[in-house]
């Protein structure tokens, strides 16, 4: 009896749809979890309502995640849930653990090879092998596409073809990347290491080919919980399959729409085709978003619906459940510097009103974008860390630049223009202003070089005044040496350590973080998505990006992009992902800027939500009438009567189309939203000041209960030309 209410226990609180997901019956499950749904909290009650009602036992469960942090958090829900001994790990710290414990086995008593914690020394040792030099950037690119050859079970003689059919980005030419690869497998084992993907290789091998070790893996793990299942890659679905052994007792929990590794190698594919792998899967949909305002999750499925391609057939739109809070602010700047400022000038506001700084995060494409911030947020004095990525000036690239910056103006001549000076100082350290290389570390090693630059254009903008008299002065070109000195104050400025502070984060490494207040930023073409996105698949990911940092937010989202990237620069077009809303009703304000005398232009948008349901509103209809077309109506018929008998009677006195006055749209939404002031009359899209001049006494009267003939009995309206 107390095991029954200990397992009834723990369904208390769940929703309709987590309850499926915990109760279906042993077999394949499915569930489908959008970002805020509960999908830990399912699955760990899943684990524990089981064992609780004797149907599994805790110690035959095993429980596989993408990061330690998240393997953690599994384990403290279920030992709060009372489910003790379950298993909860990543894939590779559960294969090593099997690795190790066969080891002796496996291995016919020989000790088991060291494992590599990176790949980049021996992979620098196998370029210089086949005659490649490499820098540490171009070493970590070679190692990574190893590992996406690894991870998707390639081996060193098909690297070409596969690299091809995926249509790869590859560092160098595919068949010097095989040649690096076969080199690099040849020193692991001279050297007697072996790599994470190894250690997953031989837990596969362990299994399949000794049936004595896959026997009593298989004894030990009868049920299996797969997270973020939208992320395996094919060598763990391929660990999967040898821990499972054809059995299906399988839960996986995932949601295609925040595919966003696939790069790494990472697929979505098993998720989407578990159905048609697993027959009688169970499928459960979790929509309903705990974690943020209506508003935030309204703009989240606005960004979402217009996916395509594979993931979009799984998309889920979410509902949100929390009280209705502030609308997302879309703001336009005409600089990435204007921009970086008035989101300092914001953290600093919220803070100030009580918002905790580590519950604020601004998430950028690039983590090159992070300078600019750090730097708005330094003289904000507003303390920051910097996820998944050093500080700007902290990085091993820009420190090796400021050193050659140094260098340079001993042998430069000063009367160079600064941005020149700085650009041909960086070519000592590889530097080339022309088109970016291929592969991720080397691309983000040029990128922060190129940030310099900009840097420098945006300074020699600022000519120093120098007096010359009690009442004259002069402006004198900034020269290198002044460069040189305005980055060691910058560094300086943002050395200082802090333990809490406002989160920097590219948008993957924010993936499975949350804060109350969410900046995004440098939402522009070429930057989200970026222009490395060639393929519609790698166009796709990158608005997946997007809904990603926007389900980040909690309550509070700020979506911002530059016109420009420095002042006076070539204008950029907004990110295709955002919302094509409507700008008729922003208001022009100057805003930020170098210094109290320069105010750029900023634009700010209105985003319109439902006033029912709180989704955003892309549709003029839709925003017209301030509800969703799905969601219910509540027309005052009578007054829609009267709003018409009114409308046809000015069109006629005016001898125009009745659809000139107002359209059907119009007088739906004033006899839904039925206005009481001007300024909620003239809030309803299509009725501006003019027509708020020509016919707003009349249909406030008509809203309050007027008749037609006691608004307008004889009377006629002229239309000013």
């Amino acid at each position: 009896m107390a095991v029954h209410s200990a397992s009834e226990q723990v369904l208390a609180g769940l929703d309709p749809e987590q309850r499926s997901a915990v109760t279906a019956p042993a077999g394949p499950v499915c569930i489908l979890a959008g970002a805020g749904t509960g999908k830990t909290r399912a699955i760990t009650s899943r684990i524990a309502h089981r064992a609780l009602s004797g149907e599994i036992s805790p110690r035959h469960v095993l429980a596989v995640t993408f990061t330690a942090r998240a393997a953690a958090e599994m384990r403290h829900r279920l030992t709060l849930l009372g489910a003790q001994g379950v298993q909860a790990r990543t894939f590779h710290a559960a294969a090593l653990r099997q690795v190790r414990y066969f080891a002796p086995r496996l291995l016919a008593g020989r000790a088991m090879p060291e494992l590599l914690d990176s790949k980049v020394r021996l992979v620098t040792l196998a370029a210089a092998r086949v005659g490649l030099r490499t820098d540490r950037a171009a070493a970590r690119d070679l190692a990574g596409e190893i590992e996406w050859a690894k991870s998707s079970l390639v081996e060193p003689t098909d690297y070409v073809v596969a690299a091809a059919r995926a249509l790869r980005d590859t560092p160098h030419e595919p068949t010097k990347v095989a040649d690096v690869f076969t080199a690099y497998e040849q020193l692991k084992r001279s050297n007697g290491v072996i790599d994470f993907e190894d250690m997953l290789r031989a837990a596969v091998w362990g299994i399949e080919e000794h049936p004595d070790v896959g026997e009593q893996i298989r004894s030990q793990y009868r049920h299996f919980v797969v997270d973020e299942y939208q992320d395996v890659n094919p060598l763990q679905q391929r660990l999967l399959d040898a821990w499972l052994a054809g059995r299906n007792d399988l839960t996986v929990v995932g949601d295609a729409s925040q595919t966003i590794y696939s790069f790494t190698g990472a697929t979505s594919a098993y998720l989407v085709d578990f159905p048609r792998r697993h027959r009688n899967a169970t499928v459960v949909r979790l929509v309903r978003d705990y974690r943020s305002t209506p508003q935030v999750v309204g703009l989240a499925n606005a960004v979402i619906s217009q996916a395509r391609g594979t993931e979009a057939r799984l998309r889920l739109e979410l509902s949100g459940q929390r009280p209705p809070g502030p609308e997302p602010d879309l703001r336009i700047f005409t600089d990435e510097p204007a921009e970086a400022n008035a989101v300092a000038a914001r953290c600093r506001s919220l803070i100030d009103a009580g918002t905790p700084a580590k519950e604020i995060a601004v998430l950028f494409r690039v983590n090159a974008q992070s300078e600019a911030y750090e730097k708005a947020l330094t003289e904000a004095a507003v303390p920051y860390v910097v996820q998944g990525a050093e500080r700007f000036f902290e990085r091993t690239e820009v420190r090796q630049a400021m050193v050659a910056l140094r260098a340079a103006t001993r042998s430069i001549p000063g009367e160079t223009p600064l941005p020149a000076a700085v650009v041909e100082a960086l070519t000592a350290v590889g530097w080339a202003p022309d088109a970016p290389p291929a592969g991720g570390a080397a691309r983000e090693r040029w990128e922060a070089l190129s940030a310099l630059v900009q840097l420098a254009e945006e300074y020699a903008a600022t000519p120093e005044v120098v007096p010359i008299g009690e009442a004259a002065s002069v402006e004198r070109p900034v020269t290198l040496t002044d460069f040189t000195e305005e980055l060691a104050r910058r560094a300086a400025q943002q050395h200082v350590p802090t333990v809490d502070g406002v989160t920097l984060a590219s948008l993957h490494s924010a993936k499975g973080l949350e804060w109350d207040a969410v900046f995004l930023v440098g939402l522009a073409e070429g930057t989200l998505p970026t222009t490395y996105a060639k393929t519609v698949e790698q166009v796709e990911e990158e608005r997946r990006l997007l809904y990603v940092g926007i389900t980040r937010a909690r309550e509070w989202l700020w979506l911002s992009y530059a016109t420009a990237r420095s002042p006076g620069g070539r204008a950029r077009r907004p990110s295709r992902f955002l919302p094509q809303l409507d700008r008729s009703g922003g208001t022009e304000r100057a805003t930020g800027g170098a210094g109290p005398a320069r105010r750029p232009e900023r634009r700010r948008t209105q985003i319109v939500s439902c006033r029912i349901c709180g989704a955003t509103l892309l549709a003029g209809p839709d925003r017209k009438l301030g509800r969703c077309p799905t969601c219910p109506s509540d027309i005052d018929d009578e007054l829609h009567e009267r709003l018409r008998e009114w409308r046809q009677r000015v069109a006629g006195a005016q001898k125009v189309p009745a659809y000139v006055v107002f359209t059907d749209a119009t007088l739906v939404a004033l006899a839904e939203r039925r206005p009481g002031r001007s300024e909620e009359l003239i809030a309803i899209a299509g009725i501006g000041p003019r027509k708020l001049g020509l016919y707003g006494e009349s249909v406030l009267a008509l809203v309050a209960g007027a008749g037609v003939d006691d608004v307008c009995p004889e009377k006629t309206f002229e239309i000013s030309s």
